[in-house]
């Protein structure tokens, strides 16, 4: 029976990894949580859900695999170390280099589970490179409840939705400029309009919105937006990690203010050309869409909900193979900084 580790540090981690946790269940084995650092909020947990506390149990339970959305897991920890990611790739974290960090090899992980095209094709290249991982096309665990759940939830608002998502980031957020703009297009009862920012996003920010809530605009704070995202018609963002997930669902995004020109997106950049770019959204222009169905086509092609079973079943031809062992580097730095955290000084 094997023995799953789930490894988090942000609460992000949640929707990633349960489809996994889900598929590992049905068929049989075992998955167990192990939290990184203070920012996990624990009442995220569910009940039926297995925590592990100390890094000593950890060793403890001596998991088969461990599955990480984040970038880095001690090699003293037992098992086939998955880099499952926490999000799609994106342009617009680089290091001073210009490389992506979406890319760094921090010689962590025997296998890479990518998404699409987007992702398997640079991280083939880096596998050659390193020689020290393998690299296997699954698609994104986090988007299987999506396709899974698409035809059972149904909108109660015949209105078109329209569902604001804002970074937290000072420097690149949107929300507080759009708070008028907002308020004002849902005071027309022709749209229906839910909010929901980043869990980090400033509270005075947060407070701003929940103000202005009325009758056709909803603040959501929640640890589940996919029904939400299911609902709605047109997203309106900035740099939203959300964006990506959305148009996957085949939706159209208008973005204000975002310097990255991308032709599956609409952008504006003043707010008196909302509202005309969002009734064009609802419209669906075949250009628009034929770009979101060539963007999702390479960034993320699979909408069976199977990515999970994908991982797993890669997961387990690899256990039984046993080719992946004794092929990363020592990364000496990396472990003894981990063991001091952890204050694990066994050998």
């Amino acid at each position: 029976m094997t023995k799953y580790l789930l490894y988090i540090s942000e609460n992000y981690a949640f929707k990633v990894l349960r489809p996994l946790q889900d598929e590992i269940r049905k068929r049989g084995y075992i998955a167990k949580w192990f939290i990184e650092g203070n920012n996990i909020n624990k009442d995220y947990f569910k009940d039926d859900e297995m925590l592990i506390e100390d890094i000593k149990d950890v060793i403890s339970y001596h998991p088969d695999v461990v599955l990480v959305p984040g970038n880095f897991v001690p090699s003293f920890i037992s098992g086939l170390k998955v880099e499952v990611f926490h999000g799609f790739m994106s342009n617009k974290r680089r290091k001073k280099d210009n490389m992506l960090y979406h890319l760094i090899i921090r010689d962590c992980f025997d296998l890479y589970c990518t998404h699409g095209p987007s992702t398997t094709i640079p991280f083939n290249e880096l596998a050659k490179k390193h020689k020290t991982f393998d690299v296997v096309e699954t698609g994104y665990c986090q988007m299987d409840p999506y396709f899974q759940n698409s035809k059972k939830n149904k909108k109660k608002d015949n209105r078109p939705t329209i569902l604001f998502s804002s970074t937290f980031s000072p420097r690149m957020t949107k929300a507080p400029a759009l708070l008028e703009t907002i308020k004002k297009l849902s005071m027309d009862t022709k749209w229906n309009w839910q909010v929901t920012f980043h869990p980090k996003m400033d509270k005075s920010i947060v407070n701003n919105y929940k103000e202005i809530q009325h009758e056709n605009l909803k603040f959501i704070e929640t640890d589940n937006l996919i029904p939400y995202m299911e609902n709605a018609d047109v997203m309106i963002a900035d740099f939203s990690s959300m964006i990506t997930d959305f148009i996957l669902l085949g939706k159209p995004v208008v973005t204000f203010q975002n310097y990255n020109k991308l032709p599956y997106i609409l952008n504006v950049s003043k707010e008196d050309e909302l509202e005309s770019t969002i009734k064009k959204a609802l419209l669906h222009p075949s250009e628009l869409m034929k770009e979101i169905e060539k963007f999702s086509n390479f960034t993320h092609p699979y909408r069976d909900g199977k990515s999970s079973q994908r991982v797993i079943d890669t997961i387990e031809k690899m256990l039984e193979s046993g080719h992946y062992k004794n092929r990363k580097p020592l990364n000496l730095i990396r472990n003894l900084k981990a063991r001091k955290e952890f204050s694990y000084w066994s050998f």
